[in-house]
């Protein structure tokens, strides 16, 4: 039976607002859903359900805003369902963005921080290790509890602004201690150093461990190197797409994996699979449904891209022209491309004859004009969704790839990494 402190049956009496009340009826279902013996607090969220999608979740905002409900911890916000200031130059309905514009006010009137982004980590609002959160957004969850060390359940739409709102979410899953124990042990073997600094390798390899794992906790083992947190973002997100990934172990490079020991928590692990050159290849493969040579669309950007990012693609383009038939997009947050606007990376794009756009995504957003019918990307998150979601084809490469392709008109890519 879920028992209750003060403060819960404060909230529930409504003795903090009506729009608090029912955040808290939410929130202690969803707790006799999950079984939790009790409640527990948390220190910081990020809200997914800014992601305009239709008018229940516009209602549901709109409801809260009415009851006068504000969050009680700093409440990041994802991705919004339009790019707010540039939304014109796609084939975004006007409906639609209107909506979804209405929608990020909603949630801005209840105190969010409108970081407009699927990467919170990677700007000044990054939690702590060992900090209990309450984070939405497949991605932001692997990373925030993988990389950094943070504490976060998976949490879906709607849930999240709820606990946002109330500070207290069900003591479950991935909160606790003993839910974190590593599960299946995926060794890698074969793989050499340099497909490892490969950044190519990272989202094949999410897409594998994501496969095989499922909603299981991986430890891998076996790098040579230590992935940049660009490379461990791209893993976490192809993990969380293929599979239903919300934590996993690096021995010797994520926090709560010192050692293989440490990362099972001293027990012996519930299964083990290797990851091999084959594996990885068969992987690579699935990530392309088009195996043709035309690219409609070359598309960077999931998650959003970083600083680091920006920098790292500026020399690829420098001096050149994509082709004229193929759009080159990246997708971003506003304070990133600020920073890189700042650092002249924009510039290099826009002669190039890229574009980028804010806030929102490929995915979360109805931009894409009909004649877009291939997409290239190097990402495995895009390449995994976009058949479904778009009703795109699509074609996997590294970010040397994206570039070449875009440049030359045709798909491009490099095979040396991957051959023995």
């Amino acid at each position: 039976m879920l028992q209750l402190n003060a403060y819960d049956r404060a909230l529930l009496q409504g003795e903090h607002g009506v729009g608090s009340r029912m955040a808290m009826q939410i929130i202690t279902r969803m707790g006799e859903v999950y079984n939790a013996g009790h409640l527990m607090s948390i220190e910081a969220a990020h809200i997914d359900s800014s992601l305009y999608m239709g008018e229940s979740t516009l209602e549901f905002a709109e409801r809260l805003v009415a009851m006068d409900a504000h969050v009680v911890v700093p409440s990041t916000l994802n991705v919004s369902g339009v790019d707010e200031h540039n939304w014109q130059d796609w084939d975004v309905p006007r409906e639609w963005a209107e909506k979804a514009h209405r929608q990020m006010t909603a949630y801005l009137a209840m105190g969010c921080v409108p970081t407009w982004t699927c990467a919170p980590y990677q700007t000044e609002h990054r939690p702590r290790f060992g900090q209990q959160i309450a984070w939405g957004e497949s991605n932001a969850i692997a990373f925030a509890n993988s990389v950094i060390g943070a504490r976060t359940e998976r949490y879906p739409d709607l849930l999240d602004i709820c606990a946002a709102i109330t500070g207290r979410v069900p003591a479950v899953g991935l909160h606790l201690e003993e839910n974190r124990r590593g599960q299946i042990h995926m060794p890698l073997r074969g793989i050499p150093q340099k497909l490892q600094e490969h950044d190519g390798l990272y989202p094949v390899l999410g897409h594998l461990v994501g496969q095989v794992a499922m909603d299981r906790i991986p430890v891998l083992s076996g790098f040579e190197i230590e992935p940049s947190e660009d490379q461990l973002k791209a893993f976490g997100a192809a993990a969380a797409s293929s599979g239903t990934v919300g934590l996993f172990h690096i021995v010797g490079i994520t926090p709560e994996a010192p050692t293989l020991e440490a990362a099972l928590h001293g027990g012996p692990p519930e299964d083990l699979v290797e990851i091999t050159r084959e594996r990885l290849k068969r992987a690579r493969e699935e990530l392309s449904t088009s195996d043709g040579e035309r690219v409609d669309m070359v598309v960077l950007g999931s998650p959003h891209f970083s600083l680091a990012e920006f920098g790292q693609l500026a020399p690829l383009l420098e001096g050149q022209k994509k082709a004229p038939d193929v759009e080159f997009l990246i997708t971003s947050s506003r304070a990133m491309a600020a920073l890189a606007q700042r650092a002249g990376f924009l510039d290099v794009l826009i002669e190039f004859g890229g574009r980028i756009t804010l806030d929102t995504c490929i995915l979360t957003t109805p931009m894409l004009p009909a004649s877009v019918h291939i997409l290239m990307t190097n990402s495995a998150k895009y390449a995994y969704y976009a058949p479904g979601m778009l009703n795109t084809e699509v074609v996997y490469g590294s970010l040397e790839d994206c570039v070449r392709s875009a440049i030359e008109g045709f798909v491009v890519r490099d095979e040396r990494p991957w051959k023995p």
